[in-house]
Protein backbone atom coordinates (compact mmCIF):
# COMPACT_ATOMS: atom_id res chain seq x y z
CA UNK A 1 0.00 0.00 0.00
CA UNK A 2 2.78 2.64 0.97
CA UNK A 3 4.14 2.11 -2.63
CA UNK A 4 0.84 3.09 -4.10
CA UNK A 5 0.92 5.69 -2.12
CA UNK A 6 4.36 6.91 -3.04
CA UNK A 7 3.45 6.75 -6.67
CA UNK A 8 0.45 8.83 -5.84
CA UNK A 9 3.20 11.28 -4.17
CA UNK A 10 4.81 11.42 -7.35
CA UNK A 11 1.76 12.23 -9.55
CA UNK A 12 0.81 15.37 -7.19
CA UNK A 13 4.11 15.93 -7.87
CA UNK A 14 4.11 16.17 -11.80
CA UNK A 15 0.51 17.69 -11.27
CA UNK A 16 1.95 20.59 -9.47
CA UNK A 17 4.85 21.03 -11.91
CA UNK A 18 2.72 20.85 -15.57
CA UNK A 19 -0.35 21.70 -14.12
CA UNK A 20 -2.48 18.75 -15.61
CA UNK A 21 -6.64 18.27 -14.58
CA UNK A 22 -6.85 14.39 -14.79
CA UNK A 23 -4.76 11.41 -14.67
CA UNK A 24 -5.66 8.40 -17.49
CA UNK A 25 -3.21 5.93 -16.78
CA UNK A 26 -0.19 5.52 -14.65
CA UNK A 27 2.35 3.30 -16.26
CA UNK A 28 4.79 1.45 -13.93
CA UNK A 29 8.01 -0.58 -14.04
CA UNK A 30 8.92 -3.54 -12.14
CA UNK A 31 11.56 -5.62 -11.73
CA UNK A 32 10.90 -9.69 -11.70
CA UNK A 33 13.56 -9.23 -9.23
CA UNK A 34 12.02 -6.36 -6.95
CA UNK A 35 10.15 -6.80 -3.98
CA UNK A 36 7.13 -4.91 -4.97
CA UNK A 37 4.13 -8.02 -6.27
CA UNK A 38 2.53 -6.55 -9.26
CA UNK A 39 -1.16 -8.15 -8.14
CA UNK A 40 -0.76 -6.45 -4.75
CA UNK A 41 0.05 -3.11 -6.42
CA UNK A 42 -3.26 -3.21 -8.78
CA UNK A 43 -4.84 -4.92 -5.20
CA UNK A 44 -3.91 -1.44 -3.56
CA UNK A 45 -4.53 0.71 -6.72
CA UNK A 46 -8.37 1.47 -6.53
CA UNK A 47 -8.04 2.40 -2.88
CA UNK A 48 -5.51 4.15 -2.25
CA UNK A 49 -5.90 6.19 -5.26
CA UNK A 50 -9.94 7.10 -4.72
CA UNK A 51 -9.96 10.98 -3.97
CA UNK A 52 -6.74 11.72 -5.21
CA UNK A 53 -5.38 13.83 -8.58
CA UNK A 54 -4.76 9.65 -9.60
CA UNK A 55 -8.45 8.65 -8.98
CA UNK A 56 -10.18 6.49 -11.54
CA UNK A 57 -6.67 6.01 -14.04
CA UNK A 58 -5.78 3.04 -15.06
CA UNK A 59 -2.48 0.93 -13.85
CA UNK A 60 -0.38 -0.42 -16.67
CA UNK A 61 2.28 -2.61 -15.36
CA UNK A 62 5.21 -3.91 -17.63
CA UNK A 63 7.76 -6.19 -15.88
CA UNK A 64 11.47 -5.74 -16.31
CA UNK A 65 13.45 -8.83 -16.90
CA UNK A 66 16.44 -9.25 -14.57
CA UNK A 67 19.50 -8.67 -15.96
CA UNK A 68 23.51 -8.72 -14.74
CA UNK A 69 26.88 -7.63 -15.94
CA UNK A 70 29.44 -10.40 -15.16
CA UNK A 71 32.70 -8.45 -15.43
CA UNK A 72 34.68 -12.21 -15.22
CA UNK A 73 33.55 -13.07 -18.44
CA UNK A 74 32.73 -9.39 -19.52
CA UNK A 75 29.01 -9.95 -20.49
CA UNK A 76 25.43 -8.95 -19.84
CA UNK A 77 23.70 -11.89 -18.86
CA UNK A 78 19.98 -12.61 -17.97
CA UNK A 79 19.30 -13.46 -14.41
CA UNK A 80 16.49 -15.46 -12.97
CA UNK A 81 17.30 -14.36 -9.25
CA UNK A 82 19.08 -12.24 -7.21
CA UNK A 83 22.61 -13.25 -6.91
CA UNK A 84 22.65 -16.10 -9.21
CA UNK A 85 25.74 -17.14 -10.26
CA UNK A 86 26.94 -16.02 -14.04
CA UNK A 87 24.51 -18.26 -16.26
CA UNK A 88 27.79 -18.01 -18.81
CA UNK A 89 30.84 -18.82 -16.92
CA UNK A 90 29.51 -19.42 -13.80
CA UNK A 91 31.13 -16.58 -11.84
CA UNK A 92 29.70 -15.86 -8.54
CA UNK A 93 29.94 -12.07 -9.27
CA UNK A 94 27.41 -10.79 -10.82
CA UNK A 95 25.84 -7.54 -10.41
CA UNK A 96 22.14 -6.98 -11.06
CA UNK A 97 21.72 -4.40 -13.16
CA UNK A 98 17.89 -4.45 -13.83
CA UNK A 99 14.86 -6.49 -12.84
CA UNK A 100 14.95 -4.76 -8.88
CA UNK A 101 13.73 -1.26 -10.01
CA UNK A 102 9.93 0.15 -8.95
CA UNK A 103 9.85 3.19 -11.67
CA UNK A 104 6.86 5.21 -12.63
CA UNK A 105 7.76 5.11 -16.28
CA UNK A 106 5.23 7.01 -17.88
CA UNK A 107 1.59 9.25 -17.26
CA UNK A 108 -1.49 10.44 -19.44
CA UNK A 109 -2.50 13.25 -18.22
CA UNK A 110 -5.25 16.01 -19.36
Amino acid sequence: MSLIESVVALVEDERRKQEFSRVRVIRLAVGVLGHAEPAALRFCFDVVTRGTIAGGARLEIEQVLGEGWCPSCRQTVSLHERFAACPVCGAAQVTMTAGGELRLSELEVE
